[in-house]
């Protein structure tokens, strides 16, 4: 028996002995260890083609747990801690970064769905607890149904559950109004790999100290487990929202006057703009070979109105890059159906099964107003240079679609054709693109991950991301996760890793 073979040998027995211990913490039923389940639960929509044509080269997890209580969670975490065992906390699927991707023979994925309940709605605190496997959109009709919202809207929130939202730092498509995630959460619940549960109290501010929701928000599952969640619920006015959409002759006209109407103290539920390929996927029926800019108002009638006005002071403006208003209704049309549910997950997951292509990536990157537009045309010229498989490129551009008052976002969008085999894909197509936006983007002084996270795909820029600032990161890990137990590769760069980034 070769050394391979031997090592294959012990880790099965470890697995199987690991397994029945387990069976001591939580109930039989609590534990999956299904086939197809472990190789779902082996990566997430990062490797999206290679996951549906079933040639992912990641091990798949020992088992899925589905803790009911913060207690479980801690049972859990203290015995994968005392065995080594790599963690991988999910809560919801929709991670696009490789986040929950595994990178270790001996791992458990703790997944929070079954932690479901929405604890309580307080509209007189403008505030709502859940547990972390509440469903976004279950909390949202609760809250219609009295004259709330989240405000919290994602493309993802048919699916999408509250400990993912948190973990990844998510954002919606109002956060130029109400904000990212971490604008909304009040207080939280986790869990460390030690068991130590903390219990952040729900107060509006506080000067204790620097704010410590903000270990835990974005963590992406590298330091502890969430439990429990507490956000901020917004008053809902939806006979008053307005629609307004432009097509326009460049990027720089649209990044113009988002800029204006922002920093004049305006805050348009959405505000964003589109290039031109970019456009034409999502508004083929009027967007007439032109970038297409795009905003919502909502909020009081008062509020609402006067932004509208200010919308229509900025577009006046910039005249010279108008080239026509487009009519509301279309605006308002798109909106209604953008989110996917998961009967939308599955149609693409056996459109990649059926054929070679898919409905391509995204990478989304953030800088100051000044600098965003130079990044873009920079990326794009840079791939269509120096991309070796460009005639397979079908579309290749991008969108801002989240503003602030001192800069914006943009997303990068390219779609292609896939001419290799499925395992080669992310080698030959997604990461040398995306390894031409993050330099771009880094050298410029940009963020390289505006909202998906890090995951582990962009962690080998980690340390050129927070330069100086990587310490403070750094000492969390030593202080919280001194083993190393959660979500290996996450964030954190790991050699080990290499063999999967580089393929």
């Amino acid at each position: 028996m070769t050394n391979n073979q031997l090592l294959k040998e012990e880790t099965m027995l470890r697995k199987e002995q690991l397994l029945k211990e387990l069976e001591s913490i939580i109930s039989l039923e609590q534990i999956n260890t299904d086939h197809e389940a472990l190789y779902d639960a082996s990566a997430d929509r990062y490797r999206k083609y290679a996951k549906a044509k079933k040639v992912l080269d990641v091990p798949m997890p020992m088992a899925i747990v589905y803790p009911h209580s913060t207690e479980e969670v801690q049972s859990l975490l203290q015995f994968c801690n005392k065995h080594k065992i790599n963690v991988i906390p999910r809560s919801g699927k929709t991670a696009t970064e490789g986040g929950l991707e595994n990178w270790k023979e001996i791992a458990v994925v703790i997944d929070g769905s079954k932690m479901s309940q929405i604890i309580k709605i307080d509209p007189y605190n403008m505030q709502a607890t859940v547990q972390a496997g509440v469903k976004l959109q279950t909390l949202e009709d609760e809250l219609r149904k009295i004259g709330y919202t989240t405000g919290h809207s994602p493309q993802s929130k048919p699916v999408a559950q509250f400990g993912g939202l948190l973990a990844t730092r998510s954002i919606g498509q109002f956060s130029t109004l109400y904000g990212a995630i971490e604008d909304m959460v009040v207080g939280l619940e986790c869990v460390f790999p030690d068991g130590h549960i903390s219990k952040i109290k729900n107060v509006p501010r506080r000067a204790g100290g620097p704010d410590i929701r903000h270990i835990v928000i974005g963590n992406e599952g590298t330091l502890c487990y969430i439990t429990e969640v507490t956000v901020k619920i917004f008053k809902y006015y939806p006979e008053n929202n307005a629609f307004h959409g432009y097509l326009i002759k460049d990027m720089d006209t649209g990044i113009h006057i988002l800029r204006e109407v922002i920093t004049n103290g305006f805050r348009p539920s959405v505000a964003r703009v589109y290039s031109e390929e970019d456009a034409r996927q999502h508004f083929s029926h009027f967007y007439k070979d032109k970038c297409v800019l795009i905003f919502m108002a909502e909020g009081p009638k008062g509020i609402v109105k006067a932004t509208n006005e200010a919308i229509e002071e900025a577009v006046a403006k910039f005249q010279e890059g108008i080239v026509e208003k487009v009519e509301d209704h279309y605006i308002e049309n798109w909106f209604n159906n953008l989110n996917w549910t998961q009967g939308h997950i599955d149609h693409e997951i056996q459109t990649m099964i059926n054929h070679d292509k898919h409905d391509g990536y995204t990478t989304e990157v953030s800088a100051d107003w000044e600098t965003i537009t130079k990044i873009y045309h920079n990326v794009i010229k840079r791939v269509r240079e120096e991309f070796d498989r460009i005639e397979d490129i079908t579309m290749l551009g991008g969108h801002s679609s989240h503003s602030y008052l001192n800069g914006t976002n943009m997303y990068f969008v390219y779609n292609y054709n896939i001419n290799c085999e499925p395992e080669d894909e992310m080698r030959i197509y997604h990461h040398p693109i995306q390894t031409i936006i993050v330099e771009e983007t880094l050298k410029l002084g940009g963020s390289m991950c505006h909202h998906h996270g890090i995951g582990k795909y962009r962690s080998e820029w980690t340390l050129e991301e927070h330069g100086s600032a990587y310490y403070m990161l750094e000492k969390l890990k030593e202080a919280f996760d001194p083993n190393g137990i959660m979500n290996f590769g996450t964030i954190f760069p790991q050699e080990e890793g290499l063999k999967y980034i580089k393929g």
